[in-house]
């Protein structure tokens, strides 16, 4: 690296890959969608350095598989009401195409929330809906429950983004007619393959779970008396449709066979990758490659949400190290789908939600721990982390000082990052968050664009929804360019002009 060539011949090849970079014009049979929940630039480029030193290299010089796609964009966050947005919010604005307000979800900003009323009549529906409706396959992986506020958007709508069981809704809003969003995650869409946490919503109160029979927080908390699980097999007859709980039923499930899966692995959001039990707990990489086996068996194709909702928790509780391992198993997930699908006929995009009070900074050496300490010491005398939050609990002042950290490890997974000011829960960032796309259309995904951008572009790849003009026309090649495209018509006119000239000859 000392020397210029190296640089040079590195540079060099980039330039030339860029030149030979042509636009893929197909159409999308298949859209892989990924997100990272609060998975903003920061965590990107702590992840990739920690895959890196993961590997015994300096993590620097790593690329993340995501970050390997040839079309990059920004994505401005904001929600209609708020400056600095939240999941259901961003969600609805990346999945339904329509901005909203905070806290509601599949809802126009005409809705408020917590006011069930205001939810009817502006309901806005979701690009998982209108692949299903194009004949597609459709699915949802998270490691949050399948309730939350991202996967949620993709098939509900809601007042509140807390309303995951009916015992969780005001009286008012029951009586009103909403309906809470674990009803609403079998009633509303025919969904082919759901897989998560969330066992808790979908039974009734009281009801032991088969996990941990004898704890009270994760009995079924369901106030009508109804068995979602039961309900969702019984409006399966005639389909091949499991139900598994645990990872041995899930490794059982045989993807050749099987039209539908209900899979719900905790009562509530699923373990951190960190504290996963690899012989009960599946990781990310494991569902989304069972959800991609399933789905694209479809001729038609098939649309799969598959959301990291672990990274943004783990930020919110000022643990680093459990967002960036969380960050970089979904890299791993999304290694292992482009492996699965092809890049001529299937869309992937890799993108997060909103960012995070997170920073990285004070001059670590060249292969520094990511998660240690910056050799740059404060003003008064006592080590920081390189790795700091805005905001969280992580603030501590003792007798006037910062805590000394120079015999703690930094790198545990308990450890909590030091901030500026004390919260019970860090918060989100304001900034733009990256857009990472490879397949068909994916030049659609350039520069500063707003958030609802993203399913607009999905759906016009796609060929599914509203935008649908194009689609009768063959599609170009994937080697075609606009550069191809001139010479090509330039070549047609020319022969025009021949042919005319010919007949004009002949007849004098």
């Amino acid at each position: 690296e000392e020397d210029p060539r190296f640089w040079r011949t590195r540079a060099q090849d980039t330039l030339r890959r860029a030149l030979n970079l042509r636009h893929n014009t197909n159409v999308a049979k298949n859209i892989v969608f990924f997100l990272g929940d609060g998975m903003d630039i920061a965590t990107v480029t702590a992840a990739r350095i920690l895959k890196g030193q993961l590997q015994n290299q300096s993590g620097e010089e790593t690329v993340l598989s995501m970050e390997s796609f040839p079309y990059t964009a920004l994505s401005k966050t904001y929600s209609v009401d708020f400056q600095i947005p939240d999941s259901s919010s961003t969600a609805t604005a990346m999945l339904c195409g329509v901005k909203t307000n905070l806290n509601t979800v599949g809802i126009s900003a005409a809705g408020r929330n917590g006011v069930c009323s205001s939810q009817q009549g502006n309901e806005v529906t979701s690009i998982l809906r209108w692949s299903k409706e194009a004949g597609k396959s459709v699915g949802i992986v998270t490691t949050t429950r399948v309730q939350h506020a991202t996967p949620a958007t993709a098939y509900a709508h809601s007042a509140s983004r807390t309303w995951y069981s009916d015992s969780d809704m005001p009286l008012s809003a029951k009586k009103a007619g909403c309906r809470d969003i674990a009803y609403q995650l079998i009633f509303n869409t025919d969904i082919d393959v759901i897989i998560g946490g969330g066992r808790k919503y979908m039974t009734p109160m009281g009801t032991k779970d088969p996990e941990y029979p004898t704890d009270v927080a994760s009995q079924g908390t369901r106030g009508d008396g109804m068995d979602l699980i039961k309900e969702w097999q019984k409006r399966k007859p005639g389909k091949v449709a499991h139900y598994v709980w645990n990872k041995k039923e899930f490794d059982d499930v045989d993807t050749n066979t099987t039209d539908y899966l209900l899979a719900l692995f905790e009562p509530g959001d699923l373990r951190f990758e960190l504290e996963r039990e690899p012989t009960t707990d599946p990781s990310l990489v494991e569902m989304a490659e069972k959800a991609i086996r399933i789905l694209q068996k479809n001729p038609n194709g098939f649309f799969l949400l598959v959301e990291g909702g672990k990274i943004d928790q783990g930020h919110h509780a000022s643990r680093a190290a459990m967002a960036l391992h969380e960050t970089v198993m979904l890299d791993k997930a999304v290694e292992r789908a482009l492996e699965l699908t092809a890049e001529e006929d299937t869309l992937t995009i890799v993108t997060a939600d909103h960012s995070h009070s997170f920073t990285f900074n004070g001059f670590p050496f060249r292969g520094n721990p990511i998660l240690g300490k910056s050799p740059v010491y404060g003003k008064d005398f006592l080590p920081y982390t390189t790795l700091l939050y805005g905001n969280g609990p992580g603030f501590k002042i003792i007798n006037n000082a910062r805590p000394d950290i120079r015999k703690v490890d930094t790198a545990s997974k308990d450890y909590v990052q030091q901030s500026s000011v004390l919260l019970d829960k860090e918060t989100h960032g304001g900034e733009d968050v990256a857009i990472f796309a490879r397949g068909p259309m994916a030049h659609l995904f350039h520069g500063v664009q707003e958030q609802n951008y993203i399913a607009h572009a999905m759906a016009y790849a796609a060929c599914v929804g509203e935008n649908q003009d194009h689609c009768a026309k063959p599609s170009a090649s994937a080697n075609d360019s606009p550069g191809n495209a001139a010479a090509e018509q330039s070549a047609s006119l020319s022969a025009q002009l021949a042919g005319f000239l010919l007949i004009t000859c002949l007849l004098h």
